[in-house]
């Protein structure tokens, strides 16, 4: 690329799917404040579960979204084609390309002389590491003969798609790890923005008087909610639980009466939720984990699997405690472990250690990153 100025790029943005609401959507939101005029490419858009995110953007959406909405909102029957639908974005007319990608997104083809830089949430988790848990998580093992082809067809497609990137950004040392064991190349760490929380705080919230704990995640298996559910149906504490996804229905089944779903929550009112309660839990295995850093800024210590990205944000006995594996009777012991030495914790202290990861920073280093590879 000849040498250009980052404020001339014609820049274009682009993102797996925008029909949820999670920690990678944080991401584009900050890539969208940088890059105010750039576009949104995105495989497909459901505007009604996005709750107006993004609304006011240009968002271009592959060929699955005119699909019916039966179909759309049921991933396994399409599948298959997935892989064809970054392939299909017209980007020639971008200077530099961003993409913001768990899985498909990086696959994107441009043209010789346009920058791709790829944000990595993390490697194609469902096809590399977490293959055959995937197939137990999901309750598809008598499928395994189908399914299992199918995800060495993935694998092929993602290390070829993982090359296609001039620059590949990770969003943790854990992220990087995986980049260089499954795709072979270097990457470097910027961890993501997470918002600050307002000033003034509100004083009260779910619970009132820090009488429960929390988890704020998609309710998705890999996220293992399932196995915090049982920890808390056993030591009977309150537990309220933010979020949705396909597996609300089972955890609710499985929940007793101290566990709350409250289901989807605007940012307004999170900030309330996370401030009352005594601690945030955190049983699965993320390649970053941006709501444990978002608990953390309230001064909320967190209780996680000594695993993935979090490791890299805990400090045991300090801002929080971890437990070994995503066993409920290990989660209780951690939970209990918490309760014998909560009074020891500093919520200053707490907020103190996660400054680092603000959204300015996010910003700051993003921008320096282009400039040196322009």
């Amino acid at each position: 690329m000849e040498e250009k100025n980052i404020n001339n790029l014609r820049v274009a943005l682009v993102h797996d799917f925008l029909n949820q609401y999670g920690g990678a959507e944080k991401v584009l939101e900050a890539l969208c404040e940088m890059f105010p005029k750039a576009p949104i490419y995105t495989l497909l858009y459901d505007k009604e579960k996005m709750q107006g995110k993004f609304s006011n953007r240009e968002i271009h959406t592959s060929f699955l979204q005119k699909l019916p909405k039966f179909f759309r909102r049921r991933f396994k029957y399409f599948l298959p084609f997935l892989p064809t639908a970054p392939e299909s974005f017209d980007l020639r007319e971008y200077d530099l390309v961003i993409s913001s990608s768990g899985a498909w997104s990086k696959g994107i083809i441009t043209r010789l002389d346009t920058m791709h830089i790829a944000y990595i949430h993390s490697p194609m988790r469902f096809v590399w590491d977490y293959n055959e848990k995937y197939l137990r998580d999901e309750r598809k093992e008598k499928l395994g003969f189908i399914i299992r082809p199918v995800l060495s067809y993935f694998r092929i497609w993602d290390k070829l798609a993982a090359d296609r990137p001039d620059h590949i950004i990770a969003n943790s040392k854990y992220t990087r790890s995986r980049i260089k064991k499954y795709y072979r190349r270097e990457s470097e760490v910027i961890y993501p923005p997470v918002p600050s929380p307002p000033t003034p705080l509100p004083n009260t919230g779910e619970g009132g008087n820090k009488d429960y704990f929390l988890v704020v995640s998609r309710l998705s298996a890999y996220k293992k909610i399932d196995k915090a559910i049982e920890a808390f149906n056993k030591l009977e504490l309150p537990l309220v639980i933010v979020g949705t996804g396909k597996e609300e229905k089972r955890l609710k089944k499985i929940a007793k009466k101290n566990i709350k779903f409250v289901g989807y929550q605007k940012d307004e009112k999170l900030p309330e939720i996370y401030e009352n309660a005594r601690a945030f839990i955190f049983p699965g295995v993320d390649d970053f984990g941006i709501a444990p850093v978002e608990a953390m800024m309230h001064g909320i210590p967190v209780i996680a699997i000594k695993d993935g990205g979090v490791v890299e944000i805990i400090e045991e006995g300090k801002n929080g405690e971890f437990f070994e594996s995503a066993m409920p009777e290990v989660i209780a012991d951690g939970v209990r472990r918490f309760c014998e030495n909560e009074k020891n914790y500093e919520k200053n202290y707490i907020k103190q250690s996660v400054e680092k990861f603000n959204k300015e920073r996010f910003k700051k280093e993003i921008i320096e990153y282009i400039n040196s590879k322009l």
